[in-house]
């Protein structure tokens, strides 16, 4: 199965939506290369970066899940890295 890398950034404005949030990378953990968090203090805002090698459509949908949720804003940013088969689906 083809993969793709790509960059989820992050930023949540409400903290009420970040078990939420926590509930989706989890589930798509077994895509996730890593994940930086920086807390703002002065403006009570969280920025997350996401980097994921997994499927477009894993991509896609894990996106569309997060920039669903309540105060939370998400951009995905996508390379030009596509490979076949490096994630196990098991």
């Amino acid at each position: 199965m083809q993969t793709r890398v790509a960059v989820i950034s992050i930023i949540v404005e409400d903290p009420s939506s970040v078990e939420k949030l926590n509930s989706l990378l989890h589930e798509y953990g077994k895509y996730i290369i890593g994940r930086m968090g920086i807390p703002y203090r002065e403006k009570n805002i969280s920025i997350i970066s996401i980097a994921i090698d997994a499927p477009q459509d894993a991509i896609n949908t894990l996106s569309g899940k997060i920039g669903k949720l309540s105060g939370i804003t998400s951009k995905t940013a996508y390379s030009n890295v596509v490979s076949d088969g490096s994630v196990s689906e098991g």
